[in-house]
């Protein structure tokens, strides 16, 4: 884990700056300058050497994993419109603002440097995405509730050794508004939630791709149909001579007529079978197609629940075989685990580096005894779990992203993780018990659509923004003169 010294003051506003400024753009309406709403109006060229499908959102490092730069405050300049997004705008103080974070960002990690032109562009992509998505987002009802916004504000207090009314006092002595930073955080956290919800619902997966990864998780084994079978047995012995094959035939024959002509199958299974599951209507028990003689599996394919065949001839002799019913395909035991965890989400203002120190600190505080893993996560976790002291319930596997799942299946019950990172933020987790059971096969079916999903989810991401700003009004603006 690197080792970075904590976020000073200084830092947090030299940040804060770079979000007042964007959450200024958010709430500006654009002035009617008379032009007609086309799409993506005079878009800069393409970079070419940019993959394809690359969020700038993404790229940019907003609401994702990065380092908070540590900028220098900008010196104020008069400020003007660059771009215009649906209703709103993005000025050339907040392009400035993301490109020294772009610029502290590209020189942590060595290497070639991207020229400042490049920088621009990267950050104005990115600006111009995230107006994009909120603009998308308010208008299809995301809401965010104040004490997700709250909890998120008290961390990024936490991490600087002040409460959320000391960061409150020292923000307005830097003459930021306090409301201006709020609504900030709640754009962040919004964008967050739509591309959740909408883009896992434009995720599609077949039922072969749902078969295949349930095979996998099986061992290349395919499971079978389950089937209830039972049966009217007329006994043949072995080499009997042909007038007793003819008499027990005859037997068949009529037991077969009584089915047919309507009685009670499990009537007759009692008045004539000879197998010894007469007691229970003949029937042998639901289990999986393969697990019948082929005989049988071969005469009742085509048969309906509540059909029965006609007369079936094995070693043993005459038997009219009825469907009781069809299941779905087995379940499959697997390792169940409870599991809690509480999870910060670095942003702007609360950078990877000071999100993983923290987590560390409520690992060393639980450890110690000196507050409960509850009390930390109703406190600070920002998820809908909080409330319940983070407590995610029993999960099968591939019910989690696969980096929360890989650290959880590693821990020992009662054991404590690092901090692990997944799209969703920085995770400690712990894990409280675990057991074998075995999942319905609707269950696991679900399962299996939620892992597929996960794994087509970063390129379903960047091809539903792609969409969102195909369809968007952008409009680029020429510095004035």
């Amino acid at each position: 884990m690197r080792d970075r010294l904590k976020l000073n003051f200084l830092t947090l506003v030299a940040a804060t700056a770079a979000l007042l400024s964007a959450t200024a753009g958010f709430a500006q309406k654009a002035p009617d300058a008379g032009h007609a709403a086309t799409p993506a109006t005079a878009a800069p060229e393409a970079d070419v050497n940019k993959p394809a499908l690359v969020s700038p959102v993404a790229a940019s490092g907003v609401r994702q994993f990065g380092s908070l730069p540590r900028i220098k405050p900008l010196a104020k300049s008069a400020d003007y419109i660059v771009a215009v997004v649906n209703s709103e705008s993005v000025t050339d103080n907040e392009v400035k603002f993301r490109v020294a974070k772009l610029q502290q960002e590209s020189i942590e990690r060595g290497g070639a440097q991207p020229t400042t032109a490049e920088l621009r562009k990267q950050a104005l992509d990115a600006l111009v995405e995230e107006r994009v998505l909120v603009t998308y987002a308010r208008d299809n009802g995301v809401k965010v509730d104040d004490a997700e916004v709250d909890r998120a504000i008290a961390n990024i207090a936490s991490s600087n050794k002040m409460t959320p009314e000391q960061l409150r006092d020292r923000l307005r002595q830097q003459g930021v508004d306090y409301n201006t930073f709020k609504s900030g955080i709640r754009d962040q956290i919004t964008i967050e939630r739509i591309r959740e919800r909408e883009v896992v619902n434009h995720i599609r997966v077949t039922d072969a791709e749902i078969t295949d990864y349930i095979a996998k998780m099986r061992g290349g084994h395919t499971a079978q149909p389950q089937v209830n079978i039972a049966q009217i047995l007329i006994a043949v012995p072995d080499k009997a001579p042909a007038a007793v094959e003819a008499e027990r035939k005859a037997r068949a024959e009529a037991a077969l007529a009584r089915v047919r002509n309507g009685e009670p199958f499990e009537q007759v299974v009692r008045e004539m079978s000879e197998d010894s599951n007469k007691a229970k209507g003949g029937e042998m028990g639901s289990r999986s197609v393969d697990k019948y003689p082929d005989l049988f599996a071969s005469a009742i394919k085509d048969v309906k629940v509540g059909g029965t065949t006609g007369l079936v001839r094995s070693g043993a002799g005459w038997h009219i075989l009825k469907v009781v019913s069809r299941g779905e395909e087995s379940g499959l035991t697997v390792t169940q685990t409870r599991v809690r965890h509480i999870v910060l989400r670095p942003s702007a203002q609360l950078g990877i580096d000071a999100v993983e120190r923290r987590i560390l600190d409520f690992r060393q505080q639980i450890a110690t005894g000196a507050k409960t893993f509850e009390e930390i996560a109703r406190q600070y976790s920002e998820d809908g779990s909080a409330q319940a002291g983070g407590d995610l319930g029993w999960a099968s596997p591939g019910s989690f992203v696969p980096e929360f799942e890989e650290a959880m299946d590693k821990l020992p019950v009662g054991g404590l993780s690092g901090p692990v990172r997944s799209r969703f933020g920085v995770h400690l987790i712990q894990v409280l018990d675990r057991r074998d059971t075995t999942v319905d096969p609707k269950a696991l079916r679900e399962q299996a659509t939620n892992a597929l999903k996960e794994q087509k989810f970063d390129p379903a991401y960047a091809e539903w923004v792609a969409d969102l700003r195909a369809k968007a009004f952008i409009e680029y603006r020429d510095a004035p003169l």
